[in-house]
């Protein structure tokens, strides 16, 4: 893959990846105070820089599995905006037909393996994934995101001890943006930093990266993702970076210092990028065109989205059991 730092092209469509991650979460936020969008949410504002850069590093046959938190992830690996606003507000033309939400985003065709609200519990089934990867000998990379909070779980040490003893090809992202939940992580985990220095428990480099700086961000993840696709095994990355709102969106966030809050908006990964480009050479008018597109990309998913049915009882019993009914429970 061309190096990002060297392609102005490939660092333009870095910021329209994180563009567009940023005005379909604002425009899935507008829709859920519409009580459009059906149950809760969890927005990654201010996290788009790790899903575009490891987006940009990951092959199409690569897997990412994410958390609840996972529309920035399921959009970066190029899954369309209609059927991920329709699945948020449960409509038949969703990505899951409108039956899991904002928390299971799913689409095994642009190898989007799913977002899990259980916490901890994909880690292991991505050393799964890794592991049939080794086993039939294909070249494929699993890369699992987590939140800090998920460093305290039993899963995530099993996991890393798993994919260290079999130097699966797997790539462990934490995206450290401080709190769990709403508990800051500091008050309550022993080490500074939550995943990188537990990472030498089980034999790997403790990575720390700016998780606001998409160029950071794309280097780190081509180079723990070639490593593992060269059968070097595993690699624990921790991406620094801050939610720009409370934890869903039943959480107004007060809990966090103003002054903190304020500092990391500064630190903003869009208007920062926006800056970089400038000073290597894009045209104010190139990123203005960007935002429009996106804009008018947003518009039009929302206006398909609302056409959407809500799922009939056709639906009700479907992929629910392996043969598709439950016919044969009677």
């Amino acid at each position: 893959m061309t190096s990002v730092a060297t392609d102005l092209s490939a660092k333009l469509e870095l910021y329209r990846v994180q563009v567009a991650l940023r005005e379909f979460e604002r425009r899935a936020h507008d829709l859920f105070l519409e009580n459009l969008v059906k149950g809760t949410s969890h927005l990654g504002l201010g996290q788009e820089a790790v899903a575009a850069g490891f987006a940009a590093a990951m092959r199409p046959t690569d897997w990412t599995f994410a958390t609840y938190r996972g529309h920035n992830h399921t959009l970066a690996r190029g899954v369309p905006m209609t059927p991920v606003l329709a699945e948020l507000m449960g409509r038949s033309n969703g990505l899951m037909a409108g039956k899991g939400g904002s928390m299971h985003l799913t689409s095994v065709e642009h190898g989007m393996m799913g977002s899990y609200a259980i916490i901890g519990a994909h880690l292991v089934i991505a050393c799964g994934a890794a592991w049939s990867a080794q086993y039939r000998g294909t070249d494929q990379v699993a890369v699992c995101f987590f939140g800090d909070g998920t460093t305290n779980i039993g899963a995530f040490h099993e996991a890393l001890n798993f994919a260290a003893i079999w130097k699966l090809p797997v790539v462990f992202v934490c995206e450290n943006n401080l709190y769990m939940e709403y508990t800051r992580t500091s008050e309550i985990t022993a080490v500074e930093h939550p995943a990188a220095d537990r990472a030498r428990a089980y034999g790997l480099e403790p990575i720390i990266v700016d998780g606001n700086d998409v160029d950071a961000v794309f280097d780190v993840a081509t180079t723990a993702i070639n490593r593992a696709r060269a059968g070097e095994g595993p690699s624990m990355i921790e991406a620094k970076t801050y939610r720009h709102g409370g934890h869903s969106r039943a959480d107004p966030g007060k809990y966090r210092p103003d002054e903190e809050v304020k500092a990391w908006l500064a630190r903003d990964p869009i208007p920062m990028y926006h800056a970089r480009l400038l000073a290597e050479g894009a045209s104010e008018e190139q990123l203005v065109a960007i935002h429009h597109a996106v804009m008018a990309e947003v518009d039009q998913a929302t206006e398909e989205a609302k056409a959407g049915t809500p799922p009939g009882p056709e639906l009700l019993m479907k992929d629910v059991w392996a043969d598709g009914g439950s016919q044969w429970r009677n």
